[in-house]
């Protein structure tokens, strides 16, 4: 019998973001304010390189949600699914209404936008550019 991926029994989920963008962190910390996600945030950069070395092309684009290595969702997704954890209701319905299909839809086309120009966002850095893709 074939078992889940070691690592991911009972492992739970992290929000992966990237910490060298001001952007980034900046948003990460207001949200964590405002909606106090019940699940943690943590830069890619400070999680194991097993974790992060098959997912470093998105990591430079999107945030994951992760469980050990395996991608439970990645960006307006994992942001929808991050909010969802939240305590007030709110924010949990806000984090499902980022995952209904039309929303869902408007959504990713808004954070893939906002990924790539974060680096002229309030709160960035020259670091915040995404690079290039290589595929």
């Amino acid at each position: 019998m074939i078992g889940p991926a070691p690592g991911t029994v009972g492992a739970r989920p992290v929000l992966a973001y990237d910490g060298d963008c001001g952007f980034c962190q900046s948003s990460v910390d207001r949200i964590r304010g405002l909606a106090a996600p019940t699940l943690d945030a943590v830069p890619w950069q400070f999680l194991p390189v097993e974790t992060t070395a098959p997912h470093l092309g998105r990591l430079d684009r999107e945030i994951l949600l992760l469980r050990g290595d395996t991608v439970l969702a990645g960006g307006s997704d994992a942001l929808g699914r991050w909010l969802g954890t939240s305590p007030s209701a709110v924010y949990r319905t806000l984090g499902a209404v980022l995952r209904l299909p039309g929303v869902r839809l408007c959504a990713g086309v808004v954070y893939r936008w906002v990924s790539r120009n974060r680096h002229r966002l309030p709160g960035a850095t020259a670091a915040c550019a995404v690079p290039p893709r290589r595929d």
